[in-house]
């Protein structure tokens, strides 16, 4: 007598995470052409050598009234100092300032970082300086960024520019998990080089990704930019339909619940107005907010139409102006 046994039943638990110096972790699941096509063996340190893979992993919870760092995991060259509470209008705010030991993304580099932001927190996250992208001769860089808010959180993402050298090149990909009743502003500046010497447009490609996401992986929104210099003569990046001849790059997402899109879209629209500068401003999917990219000659310029965005956004959506930094 032959007996069957019924099949397994499917098994609904989640996949095993791969570990961290697994490259299934740290590379991303796709690259764009543009980059992939450099891709090769450097004549230097490969991709998962030591201090090749950076990754940060840092989470965020309330705890007596006030944000704190209740999760931290760091391999060189990521790191953090302690965050900092110096908002005086929102003292459980946590400041964190996002570091490379590095002093920047060389080729080959596969960095990744990781940020969990539980209820009800407040968390400022940026970087201590400019993030300088290196001349390349082999290979290409990542760089991973990977951003939840949990229900009714309030977190701002509004890291230092991206400086891409001559001949780097550079994917980045960006994705935003945020709770429908959580607040996000995400920023992004770019320069079209080292200004201060000249150097425009020299780089071979820097391609970014940005995602919006809600908690059951809906897509929200899209962003996507691809600068390839040289994929027309004259550098196809300073064209009218793209950079215009301008030299820096300004993003800024702001997701929220706390006011109706069209308002946040008004208000950023009166905050760069008395700038003058190319901006345009719109509204985002399914009334989940509204966001902006200018055009300017330079990053002190830039970074005050910025700064009077986050500034006016800040007032329409907790009443509470935009703290300063200290970095300079």
């Amino acid at each position: 007598m032959t007996t069957t046994r019924p099949p397994a039943a499917a098994s609904t638990a989640p996949p095993t995470p791969p570990p961290r110096l697994d490259p299934r972790h740290y590379e991303p699941t796709r690259v764009p052409p543009e980059v992939r096509r450099y891709a090769g063996t450097p004549d230097t340190l490969a991709v998962g050598r030591p201090g090749k893979v950076g990754l940060l992993e840092l989470a965020f919870e309330q705890v007596g009234g006030r944000t704190e760092l209740t999760g931290h995991y760091q391999k060189s060259p990521l790191q953090i100092m302690r965050p900092l509470y110096f908002d005086p209008a929102r003292p459980d705010l946590a400041v964190t300032f996002l570091m490379s030991t590095g002093g920047g993304i060389l080729q080959a580099d596969r960095l990744r970082t990781d940020l969990h932001c539980g209820a009800d927190t407040a968390v400022h996250l940026t970087t201590q300086a400019a993030t300088k992208v290196y001349r390349m001769e082999h290979d290409y860089a990542t760089q991973l960024v990977n951003l939840t808010a949990g229900p009714r959180a309030y977190v701002e993402y509004l890291p230092e520019p991206v400086i891409p050298f001559v001949d780097s090149r550079l994917y980045q990909r960006t994705v935003l998990t945020v709770d429908p009743s959580a607040t996000v502003l995400a920023g992004e500046t770019v320069l079209a080089g080292r200004l201060a010497r000249g150097e425009r447009h020299a780089y071979r490609v820097l391609a970014s990704d940005l995602e919006v996401r809600r908690p059951d992986g809906e897509l929200i929104a899209l962003d996507t930019v691809r600068l390839v210099p040289a994929a027309t003569p004259g550098g196809g990046v300073t064209g009218p339909a793209v950079l215009a001849g301008h030299d820096v790059m300004s993003t800024l997402h702001v997701l929220s619940p706390l006011a109706p899109a069209t308002e946040i879209a008004d208000t950023l629209h009166r905050a760069l107005a008395p700038h003058d500068l190319l901006y345009g401003v719109s509204t985002l999917p399914a009334d989940t907010g509204a966001w902006l990219r200018l055009l300017g000659p330079d990053t002190r310029t830039c970074t005050a139409a910025l700064h009077a965005a986050w500034n006016a956004v800040r007032h329409l959506l907790i009443d509470a102006p935009a703290p300063n930094l200290r970095k300079a």
